[in-house]
């Protein structure tokens, strides 16, 4: 490493490069957005007033954030809680639960989680009660500092949100917007979902306690805004202790915005996906190849970075096969071709691969028929071949119906990339196409 100090400050380049892993990771991650998402001021401002009116005047609101997945709900959420925590007279009245549908699979583990968020383990002791009513209620009296208006208030968003609607009765949900409709603890609950039909689940004795505020993300930004949000995610903040530092790499990425061979790529990554969820994967890999002998990001990184964010999983699976492995695939594939996608048992691709040893082959050897079927069942290990038969069907495994769960285009990647591949397994392959 290196032990250059910075000019400006006692940072040495590990320590740059360290803290802005850290710095870029958690943006990343946490799904943090450098600035004000795009193309959502409205929606964000609408947010952040709703949160502000529970927090600073004790209203309890309900409301959902409603958009399809990757569209940067949890992002504009986000930012709306980093300006309202940003705010003084704020910071220290709020308390924030942050449940998730896929976590909280019940109302037993929701209050479970509740309780630890909160930090009320000590308060509950022994106490039992009888009904998770009760307990919710015990919990939110147990914030209370003197009357309403010095109670602390309490956000609490639901991610996933229609998942909780199939919790038993819809508890959790019905005492939530019970409470936000009542006099008691000022809440706000805030339900992020990618269903637009999410209030039809919801029981009717829970709907009329919802307060049928709906926040829609419909709108997806362009690709001017998707270059400056790129560039955005990667900026440095102005607060970076290293400040020549910060200004050489902040300097350095917007040329990288610039670079046609970088707008190529994030077109690419723009018109297949254009949530921020790709383009995060995205800037997750570019950063994990910036290192202390490589302290800038490159082009050439964005370009390696994207080859392995659209890298088909199956194809490359096919690089680590042995020859006789990959003679067995393309002994399938011909089988395809030939009898129309009809499903195929192992003595069908052993005489086929039989056939291309005594005909073509001259750097394959012919190999004994178990060593075949090893090879052949190794395949069906790495799920490349699927069975048809269920398993209480007992046939040979020679005989037992298989199929292929590559195509044509994914196996002549692999041969092309495979490493040291013979001449005549290849013209093989080209000709099983013919």
């Amino acid at each position: 490493m290196s032990k250059r100090k910075s000019k400006d400050d006692s940072l040495s380049i590990g320590e740059c490069i360290s803290l802005v892993q850290k710095i870029l990771r958690e943006r990343i991650c946490c799904q943090k957005s450098n600035g004000k998402p795009f193309g959502v001021e409205m929606q964000q401002k609408h947010l952040l007033e709703l949160l502000k009116r529970t927090v600073v005047h004790g209203e309890s609101n309900s409301v959902l954030i409603i958009g399809p997945r990757g569209f940067g709900k949890t992002m504009l959420l986000n930012s709306v809680l980093t300006e309202l925590l940003g705010m003084k007279h704020i910071k220290g009245n709020v308390l924030i639960v942050q449940l998730n549908g896929l976590l909280q699979t019940d109302d037993r583990i929701a209050l479970k989680e509740i309780t630890r968020q909160l930090n009320l383990e000590n308060v509950i002791g022994e106490r039992v009660f009888g009904s998770f009513a009760e307990n919710l209620a015990f919990l939110l009296e147990a914030l209370k500092k003197g009357d309403r208006n010095s109670s602390r208030s309490v956000l609490f968003i639901l991610d996933e949100f229609d998942l909780f609607a199939h919790h038993k009765n819809q508890t959790l949900l019905y005492n939530l917007f019970d409470i936000s409709q009542s006099a008691q603890t000022p809440i706000a609950v805030v339900g992020l979902t990618c269903r637009l039909d999410v209030l039809e689940l919801l029981e009717k004795r829970v709907k009329s306690r919802f307060s049928h505020r709906q926040i829609h993300l419909l709108t997806s930004c362009d690709f001017k805004q998707y270059v400056i949000m790129f560039q955005q995610q990667l900026l440095l903040p102005e607060d970076f202790p290293d400040k020549s530092f910060a200004e050489e790499w902040n300097q350095n990425i917007r040329f990288l915005s610039r670079d046609a061979s970088v707008e190529e790529i994030l077109k690419k990554h723009f018109f297949l996906s254009k949530d921020f969820r790709s383009l995060h994967l995205l800037l997750m890999r570019v950063l994990c190849r910036v290192t202390v002998s490589n302290k800038t990001i490159k082009p050439a990184d964005l370009i390696e970075a994207s080859h392995l964010c659209t890298m088909d999983s199956k194809a490359n699976i096919l690089h680590g096969l042995s020859v006789l492995e990959l003679c067995l695939i393309i002994a399938m594939k011909h089988l395809n071709d030939v009898y129309d996608g009809e499903p195929f048992n192992f003595q069908m691709v052993y005489n086929e691969f039989q056939k291309f040893v005594q005909r073509k082959a001259h750097s394959v050897y012919n190999y004994e028929k178990p060593v075949v079927i090893k090879a052949f069942e190794h395949l069906h290990q790495l799920e490349l071949v699927k069975p048809m038969d269920g398993p209480s069907v007992r046939i040979q495994k020679e005989y037992q119906l298989v199929k292929l769960l590559l195509d044509n285009s994914q196996i002549m990647e692999a041969l092309q990339r495979y490493p040291q591949c013979p001449t005549d397994v290849k013209q093989w392959a080209a000709s099983a196409f013919a």
